[in-house]
């Protein structure tokens, strides 16, 4: 399993969308990919399935995708 540490901008609103997350981290090729994987409850949050694909992620939670495990800072 690959780890990827991520590293939120902070600011105000200190959180990404899910499908933002995966994007940005390559994880996925498209936001159309991304949502298909989070709808087909293919991605966990702090292992639990999330099935929201706008799901705000904040620092400290660990998402889980195929063999990638992102680490939000």
């Amino acid at each position: 399993m690959t780890t990827i540490q991520f590293a939120l901008r902070g600011g105000e609103d200190d959180s990404i969308q899910l499908i933002q997350l995966l994007k940005a981290t390559n994880c996925v090729y498209s936001g159309s990919e991304a949502q298909e994987v989070v709808a087909a409850g293919m991605v966990t949050r702090n292992g639990v399935i999330e099935l929201r694909k706008r799901a705000k992620i904040t620092s400290g939670e660990v998402i889980e995708f195929d063999q990638y495990r992102i680490e939000v800072l």
